[in-house]
């Protein structure tokens, strides 16, 4: 087993157990040092992708999991990690149980663009769903988006 931190719609318990039913939920915690952004617009339907970027001034909460060989295949496939679109990247997560060294996806594109308002919901819905702490998941539903029209 290997431990994965999820920022994403990750997050949210019931998907991952759908997505990876041998990988049960291990800690929350926090990526100090890194900062929740999006980027690669012109790879997403509808919008900018959810990404991690290196930020000694923020912090990301994160559902951290522990995978199965079996697990990381399949996740690797809805992330789009076996495309490249994401990649894999080493990060230590804040637990209250200590000092996690976990990996997380980051997109390999630009940072930039804007997220969809539905990709934003599912975001906030999931770190709800993950028990994140309320004011986090207020500035996720707040944060901009794409208008319809773009």
């Amino acid at each position: 087993m290997t431990l994965y931190a999820a920022y994403g719609s990750n997050l949210d318990p019931t998907r991952m157990s759908e997505r990876c039913p041998h990988s049960p939920l291990h800690t929350t915690g926090w990526l100090a040092g890194w900062r929740l952004t999006f980027g690669g617009e012109e790879h997403g339907w509808d919008g900018a992708l959810p990404t991690l970027v290196e930020d000694p001034l923020d912090q990301v909460f994160v559902a951290v999991y522990d995978v199965s060989p079996e697990d990381e295949r399949l996740l690797d496939g809805f992330e789009q990690a076996d495309t490249g679109l994401y990649r894999k990247t080493r990060v230590r997560v804040s637990a209250l149980s200590g000092e996690l060294l976990s990996w997380a996806y980051v997109l390999d594109a630009y940072e930039g663009g804007l997220p969809s308002a539905v990709n934003l919901g599912i975001l906030a819905d999931a770190a709800e769903a993950a028990d994140a702490p309320a004011d986090y998941v207020r500035s996720l539903r707040r944060r901009p988006c794409r208008s319809i029209e773009q």
